[in-house]
């Protein structure tokens, strides 16, 4: 065996290693909330991220959220998903242990969020929760070149994403954009696909639309957003128009009559 073999870490690796570092180095926001979920208690990172929330979604001043419903303080789209995961319950049926460790992405203005919650306890049984959560926005998010040159006053367009972090085996992976062939979305879920890999993310078709670049990723059907880098043919039959893209299985993405023009434009073809 060659001096070193099997002990230098690969570019991947160290990359890796390296956020899972910077993960750990994070001060997470933490709430505290009772057995109905209403807030109880902010730390300061919870307090900075969700007050400015408050006052966009509900034109609440910070020192009034005390005793509000945790959910009214997310995006209405996102709540369904918040609600789900502060209700969910262990399989084992248990009233006091935490679910297993779940991760979600939810989009407070502006912010990307890993989010996380554990079922607490007293001696009567469940009490309340603990929600925490690390603010993952300026390690996966620029802002937008139409930000930038936007004029005071004006409100500014979603920050443009360059990295999506998923969680898998409990752990935070950020995938890099241009690895990713394709997008899926199936309800509040969608299946990244890679060349070599799948991955699930609770960021929605819609909220990915808004900070992908356009000139790469296209919408072609309301459950599809494709790269148009991997894009290797375009087929058509009768009047359905479908797009073989460059991953693993050479899958077939239909395209919606009101995107195919706009495809057909971008790819040159008449």
């Amino acid at each position: 065996m060659k001096p070193l073999e099997h002990t230098m870490p690969t570019t991947e690796a160290r990359r890796t290693e390296t956020f899972q570092h910077r993960l750990e180095q994070f001060n997470p926001g933490v709430v505290w909330l009772d057995a109905q979920g209403r807030v109880s208690a902010f730390n300061d990172v919870a307090l900075q991220i969700l007050g400015p929330a408050g006052e966009q979604s509900l034109g609440v001043a910070q020192d009034k959220l005390f005793g509000i419903d945790v959910v009214q303080l997310h995006p209405e789209k996102s709540r369904e998903k918040l609600r789900f995961l502060i209700e969910s319950r262990d399989a084992g049926g248990c009233p006091v242990k935490s679910p297993p460790p779940v991760a979600m992405m939810i989009n407070i203005p502006d912010r990307i969020l890993m989010l996380k919650v554990s079922r607490m306890s007293d001696m009567n049984g469940t009490c309340g929760t603990c929600m925490i959560f690390y603010d993952l926005t300026d390690i996966t998010t620029e802002p937008s070149s139409e930000s930038r040159e936007s004029l005071a006053g004006t409100p500014s367009p979603p920050r443009r994403l360059f990295k999506i972090p998923v969680y898998r085996k409990n752990r935070v992976i950020l995938i890099d954009l241009k690895d990713i062939v394709r997008f899926q979305g199936d309800g509040h879920y969608t299946t990244i696909a890679t060349k070599d890999d799948r991955y699930l993310s609770n960021l929605s078709l819609a909220d990915l639309e808004q900070r992908l670049d356009s000139s790469i990723f296209l919408r072609v059907h309301r459950s599809h957003i494709v790269s148009l880098q991997y894009a290797v043919e375009l087929v058509k039959a009768d009047d359905s128009v479908n797009l073989v893209m460059d991953d693993g299985e050479r899958t077939v993405v239909p395209v919606s009559r009101s995107r195919a023009g706009q495809l057909k434009e971008w790819l040159g073809v008449v």
